[in-house]
């Protein structure tokens, strides 16, 4: 097919607008798929997206429209996550597009990350097309969502188009918005092969299956190709297409998206962001690739098991192919053993992570607790980032710690005003600017530490306003601040693996709850277990755990007081023996307990 009937398009918006209900329904009207095989967010494939009613990957697609003037058009559509922990999917989508379908609900109106999403599309120069989904509820108003596009956005919204993807209403409207306003790709079918590499599986059967978006040249079977940044060379096996099953096609050419399997030994060898090229073509300008994904939050992954650690290792890597924005470096502890440092770029994402090594790969894993990077500068002048509270170094060689601000932007019912700015300012945070979008809704942005958002702050955002208040953040550089390290003592003996940063307002209070926490979760033993939070050599906070007793006297019916003090004496001996070499064997609850935060 020309390519002058080929369009790429993705599907951006916030979460539960109706990106995946609004992709069932341009599959269906294209009879892409049949109506025994349709169900609910067909795309959300993974058992983890069906459960949680989020998109986590995006996913790819190719439809055929047959327009009204009888023309037929391929449609290659990437439905994208909306959660801003997955912000770097839609990024890497965008730039695999020529246009996107903004969603915006007609009842919630803009919301933070619809902002966002379509700031990066504008960024990309893409053909943006306004939809309005959910015109059939009650108290949808499209007029009023139409007016803040405008204002927010700045598109223009004369030719919205009105759907309702839960009934259809509108999508062929959309399906013939697509052909007619979204460019088709330039690229040239005789050039030397261009392919960007967009995102990648493992597959137990092939081996790595690579997506790409080709922009000049053709990929056929028996190719043999390159990648550029690794320099590796291979044979390609199997090219194919989503329909949105995997399809084998004969070949792949210029301004199409597609999957290619080749004769891939290593993971490592394929790149998120790379451009692929033929072997014999040496002198091929890359692609722009994507901006390097930051990681914002960091923990210790360990199996529970310490024979598992290769295969903990080896689904890692697995699944970094699949998800190319967590790092994973070896790290090992006193009380788990060997394990690996992980960053993710938030907690939902961290929990996503987690739960599929556990589901796909059969693990059983223990999580440390969750510590975002701070800055130190040592009084040497050195400057190094610090992922680990184990890394921590004496207080005599640090000058300064600097932790990392975001900036928050917010949008929520007015009446909600109060309740949010108490909120930020109980987590340090500083007002940066009001604006009311409409008589009823207002966005408020504040600067704020990132250790004070990353586990509770958006439950409590979502809890105060009632669900109504959407949140995105931006990273924005270091801020000097004053941060402690919170040692966990269990019988006397430091546990690195419990240990955690905290700012040091906040120090005594985190230690006093971790403390008590323990308390409950540790099981009693034949001696008394003391356990303490400090700070350097201050002990900020103490519980004990009460030994077990055994009733030594219960066999002495009367008789001379001196027996039973006998008897009690030996008792406590034992036990003073027992507490000097008995090992605290701490359950694996134990280590989520400093996950959960204070009430």
């Amino acid at each position: 097919m020309s390519q002058d009937f080929i369009r790429n398009f993705c599907i951006i918006a916030h979460i539960d607008h109706g990106k995946s209900t609004l992709a069932d329904r341009l599959l269906e009207c294209t009879s892409t798929v049949s109506k025994r095989e349709m169900r609910d967010q067909l795309l959300d494939s993974m058992d983890l997206e069906r459960e949680r009613g989020i998109t986590i990957k995006a996913q790819a697609v190719r439809m055929f429209y047959h327009s009204p003037s009888g023309q037929e058009y391929t449609f290659n559509l990437i439905d994208t996550p909306g959660h801003v922990d997955f912000s770097y999917e839609v990024s890497r989508s965008i730039a695999a597009c020529e246009g996107a379908i903004l969603v915006v609900d007609a009842t919630q109106g803009v919301e933070a990350q619809t902002m966002a999403n379509v700031t990066m599309a504008l960024a990309q120069n893409l053909e943006i097309i306004p939809v309005i989904n959910k015109i059939d509820l009650p108290s949808a108003d499209p007029d009023r969502v139409k007016q803040e596009i405008e204002n927010l956005i700045g598109l223009d919204c004369s030719d919205a188009i009105l759907v309702s993807a839960k009934e259809g209403t509108g999508v062929p409207d959309l399906l013939e918005a697509i052909a007619r306003r979204i460019p088709p790709p330039k690229g040239d079918e005789k050039a030397p092969l261009r392919a960007l590499i967009f995102d990648a599986r493992y597959d137990s059967y092939k081996g790595v299956v690579v997506y790409c978006r080709f922009y000049d040249g053709t990929l056929k079977v028996g190719d043999r190709i390159r990648f550029q940044s690794t320099q590796t060379s291979l044979e390609v096996i199997e090219t194919g297409v989503f329909t949105p099953k995997p399809v084998m096609q004969p070949s792949l050419t210029a301004g199409g998206v597609g999957y290619f399997c080749a004769t891939i030994k290593e993971m490592g060898h394929v790149k998120i962001g790379d451009t692929l090229v033929h072997e014999s073509k040496a002198k091929v300008d890359p692609i722009p690739g994507f901006k390097e994904a930051k990681q914002m939050v960091f923990c210790g992954l360990y199996p529970v098991e310490a024979n598992d650690f290769d295969e903990l290792r080896n689904a890692l890597e697995k699944l970094s192919l699949n998800d190319s924005s967590f790092s994973f470096v070896p790290e090992n502890s006193l009380a788990l053993g060997f394990g690996f440092r992980c960053g993710f770029l938030g907690l939902l994402h961290m929990e996503i992570v987690q739960e599929r090594l556990e589901r796909e790969f059969d693990l059983d894993l223990v999580t440390t607790s969750p510590n975002v990077v701070y800055q130190i500068q040592k009084t040497n002048g050195e400057v190094f980032e610090l992922d680990s509270p184990t890394k921590m170094p004496p207080d005599t060689q640090i000058a300064e710690i600097r932790e990392p601000f975001v900036h928050a932007s917010m949008f929520m019912p007015k009446e909600f005003i109060g309740t949010i700015m108490d909120l930020c300012t109980e987590r340090r945070g500083v007002m940066k600017h009001m604006e009311f979008i409409s008589e009823n809704r207002v966005s408020i942005s504040f600067d704020l530490p990132l250790s004070e958002i990353i586990v509770d702050f958006y439950d409590k955002l979502k809890s105060r306003t009632r669900g109504y208040a959407s949140m995105d953040y931006e990273h924005i550089g270091y801020r000097a601040a004053k941060i402690d390290k919170v040692d966990i003592l269990v019988n006397s003996e430091p546990v690195d693996a419990l240990s955690f940063l905290c700012h040091h307002d906040r120090a005594v209070q985190r230690g006093r709850f971790v403390i008590e926490k323990l308390r409950k979760l540790i099981p009693r033993h034949q001696f008394q277990i003391p356990l303490q939070a400090a700070i350097g050599a201050k002990i900020i906070a103490r519980e004990n755990i009460s030994g077990y007793r055994k009733d030594v006297l219960a066999k002495c019916y009367g008789g001379d007081i001196t027996r039973k003090r006998k008897l009690l004496e030996k008792q406590k001996e034992g036990k003073k023996r027992m507490k000097m070499v008995g090992r605290v064997e701490i359950p694996q609850e134990a280590f989520m307990a400093v996950l959960k935060p204070e009430d």
